[in-house]
């Protein structure tokens, strides 16, 4: 079987202006980089609005789901049907990439191509919202050192630098030491790019003039009175969002099959909100009859936030939810070896499946929404594992449709296709969204619904830490915000270890801080980092370029 990257590199693709006059984009419409990616620079006028259709999955095993390889032949297996589709995911980030996760342009025959440049340096937004980022850390350490005529306490910086890479070292340094010239030497650290606030705020304006309120609110330090200090008191958001002008364009490129891709911007769902930017959601359903989207990681994290926070903010609403799982996921969770998933084990299926089923649950009863259970399928499984788990889902009234896409591209997704247009017509879904919890609810208040309904805790653990920023936080009026919590997107609970249905845990809350510019509350739960490491054997010692520019090796 050929790889992903030998599947994507054999197939050369349309020229992009013929995929932009699929949905009514003409040549001064968009902006390109070469013949297969483009920039959209301004959208048709139209009064279309399609269906929302939400990608999810149950929690990542290293069996592995295919969530975006669904997504993206779900939208090819709607046009395949006769349908309008086009898909809009987020952009890898170079850490996974070169780590251990991979990237995030699809697989086997469902992908988007160009997969090489998606995966790496793409049309530059990754770097220029890093850019973005560190010219305001670049600025508040240049007024401290010219004075500092805010008062900033330097123990009291929360704003941190960010880099697309998954670098260790980097998590705690000192800076500024050296001379009096150098600044003035403190502890600072360094997120992963797509772990930023200024990721979040990219992805959650509506346009550029929003893009520059919003990192204008963002809080980069207190003062010595308490007070928060904001990235518009350094007069930063200006120069912030003229490197941002272009990156907030969203990018169009395609699928193998031609179907019209739109991929633009990329925080993790376990230590972000794990969506891709709202301006590219908002022109897919511009443009088309059935937009297809993705959210981070399992429902737990990246179809919450997507509901909760993403939705909530800029009125979004999905039409109806794809929940991808793989039989051979399931029977990890429920205690196979990961050497032993391609033997049929029905009693290992049954003790997995309340994984599968508590995220029905979340799906269709605290949200309110239609479901339907797609299976990436895999040759080892067996007609009695499918059938025990069409009969596990039927008792919420869910649909389950085997998916064949990485082996068959669109026509492996005609059946889900078939599924989620019918899912469509027969509820108006978007009018039945409920959140998990009332912007009237306390940041406390907020956690624990999020903590008891979604993840099935038993409650909360407050750190004595995050008790008393609980506190400050409600002071300063960020009590009606969302919030975001970090965590493992290995376990419904915060331990990594507890696969299945999580039960009779509390969820541990270690620290909060506030994203004033994207306009949430990240809460931080366990041992989760904002900066993740490389594994042992990293992706990144198998890749390589030969003498004409053709790479290997990256997946």
């Amino acid at each position: 079987m050929k790889t992903d990257i030998e599947i994507a590199s054999s197939i050369c693709g349309r020229d992009i202006g013929d995929i932009a006059a699929q949905v009514g984009l003409s040549e001064a419409d968009i902006e390109r980089y070469g013949n297969n990616k483009a920039k959209i620079r301004q959208l048709p006028n139209t009064q279309r609005k399609g269906k929302l259709i939400l990608v999810t999955a149950i929690n990542p095993t290293p069996a592995g789901e295919g969530k975006t390889t669904v997504t993206i032949g779900l939208a090819d297996g709607l046009r395949r049907i006769g349908q309008n589709s086009v898909v809009a995911i987020r952009e890898p980030s170079l850490g996974p990439v070169f780590g251990i996760k991979g990237g995030a342009a699809g697989g086997g025959y469902a992908q988007v191509i160009p997969m090489e440049d998606i995966n790496l340096h793409f049309t530059g937004d990754f770097h220029a919202i890093g850019a973005a980022n560190n010219l305001l850390a670049a600025l508040l350490d240049n007024h401290i050192y010219h004075g500092n005529a805010l008062d900033i306490d330097p123990k009291r910086i929360v704003w941190r630098r960010a880099v697309d890479m998954n670098d260790r070292q980097l998590r705690n340094i000192i800076n500024g030491l050296g001379q009096k010239t150098d600044g003035c030497a403190r502890e600072d650290g360094f997120d992963i790019t797509v772990a930023s606030e200024t990721m979040a705020v990219f992805c959650l304006a509506s346009d550029l003039t929003d893009l520059k309120a919003r990192l204008g609110r963002i809080i980069v330090a207190y003062n010595r009175a308490g007070e928060p200090i904001t990235a518009s008191q350094l007069n930063a958001e200006g120069a912030m969002a003229a490197l941002l002008k272009d990156a907030i364009k969203p990018n169009l490129v395609q699928t193998l099959e031609g179907t019209p891709a739109l991929v633009h911007g990329g925080p993790f769902a376990n230590i972000a909100h794990g969506c891709n930017s709202v301006i590219a959601t908002r022109a897919a359903l511009s443009l088309s009859d059935y937009t297809v989207t993705e959210a981070g990681f399992g429902a737990d994290l990246g179809a919450e936030k997507f509901l909760d926070i993403k939705c909530r903010l800029s009125g979004l609403a999905p039409d109806a939810v794809v929940l991808v799982a793989t039989i051979r996921a399931l029977k990890y969770n429920g205690g196979v070896a990961k050497t032993e998933l391609t033997h049929e084990n029905l009693d290992a299926l049954q003790r997995g499946l309340p994984n599968l089923l508590k995220h029905i649950e979340n799906l269709t009863q605290v949200f309110k929404l239609p479901v339907v259970v797609a299976i990436n399928h895999f040759t080892s499984d067996t007609d009695a594992e499918v059938q025990l788990l069409q009969q596990a889902c039927a008792s919420f009234g869910v649909q389950v449709v085997v998916c064949r896409v990485w082996e068959k591209g669109g026509a492996g997704g005609e059946d889900l296709a078939h599924a989620v247009v019918k899912l469509c017509a027969q509820t108006k879904a978007a009018e039945h969204l409920q959140f998990c919890y009332p912007d009237s609810a306390s940041l406390s208040e907020k956690v624990h619904a999020v903590a008891t309904r979604v993840y099935g805790a038993d409650g909360v653990e407050w750190s004595n830490a995050a008790k008393k920023q609980l506190t400050q936080l409600e002071a300063l009026g960020f009590g009606h915000l969302p919030v975001c919590i970090a965590k493992t997107q290995y376990s419904l609970s915060d331990d990594a270890s507890q696969l299945g249905r999580a039960t009779g845990f509390q969820l541990h809350i270690s620290n909060l801080t506030v994203s004033a510019g994207a306009g949430f509350v990240v809460a931080m739960s366990g041992s989760i980092m904002k900066m993740p490491g490389l594994p042992k054997e990293p992706a990144a010692e198998k890749i390589d370029v030969d003498a004409e520019g053709r790479i290997s090796g990256l997946f």
